[in-house]
């Protein structure tokens, strides 16, 4: 039983099919990847999830409380951080020196205790970035939705923002994560959904999405002694030797030769 089960969930624009069919379960304390392009889908799939859409059809279950960092930026800028914490830690139902001790203590986990009372409109896009992560963990959500966190911020806080991520999966937050990044798909999430106009293409591991893929074959890359580099796709190592025979049959000479998986 998964702390987030989506059955065929489907959601029309008009006569406009956003997302069609869709299912998908996340587990305790997993990272789950909606994987794809702008447009695909992922971020009405994420609005049904939150509340914010009603489906037109299909079931959602998704387990309290939740958190939500959405794509576009959602904090007040003539507020400090630490106003717009204790905002929305106070929307939470958190009083007192409960909610006081939490935002200090989101505010050092995300790196803005520096600049905590100073105005958001001062801040950077990064900045602005971390601030929007933290008042969606400010209640310590059990699941928590993030729509693209990363998009358009410098290298520095899309780091952090990865590292606070996988820290609230080891605290055993559900975390559903959707992005168009390739690269941050494969190094963050545990599972992986492949969305592509509004429909479900693939789910799994990176390594069971690659195996779908292209099966067990892994690139071989041959530099050879004139410094050009040839590329081949093989399943074992008999098969890499016979496609570097082929090449020394042909006059090739090899200087280097190296496997990795997809």
């Amino acid at each position: 039983m998964g702390v987030v089960q989506v059955e065929r969930l489907r959601r029309l624009y008009g006569s406009v099919v956003a997302v069609d069919d869709v299912s998908f379960t996340a587990r305790p304390g997993e990272i789950f990847g909606l994987l794809g392009p702008n447009g695909a889908g992922k971020t009405t799939c994420i609005n049904c999830l939150s509340g914010v859409l009603q489906p037109t059809s299909g079931r959602i279950s998704v387990a309290r409380p939740l958190g939500v960092v959405p794509q576009e930026i959602a904090v007040y800028d003539d507020l400090s951080a630490h106003e717009n914490l204790c905002y929305w830690g106070g929307a939470h139902r958190l009083r007192g020196r409960a909610l006081h001790q939490r935002v200090d203590e989101v505010m050092e986990w995300t790196g803005l205790t520096d600049r905590a009372r100073d105005p958001v409109s001062q801040f950077s896009g990064g900045m602005k970035r971390r601030l929007n992560f933290a008042c969606g963990i400010v209640h310590q959500p059990s699941v928590l939705l993030l729509d693209e966190p990363t998009v358009g911020v410098d290298p520095q806080s899309r780091v952090r923002l990865l590292e606070l991520t996988r820290e609230m999966a080891r605290y055993g937050t559900t975390v559903l994560y959707t992005t168009h990044y390739m690269e941050e798909a494969e190094r963050l999430c545990d599972r992986i959904a492949v969305i592509d106009n509004g429909k479900l293409v693939a789910v799994g591991t990176k390594e069971e999405l690659v195996e779908q893929t292209i099966g067990t074959k892994r690139e071989v890359v041959v530099e050879t002694s004139d410094g050009k580099r040839v590329t081949h796709m093989a399943e074992s190592i008999d098969e890499t030797l016979q496609f570097v025979r082929s090449l020394e049959a042909r006059g090739v000479s090899v200087r280097d030769l190296s496997m990795r998986a997809p």
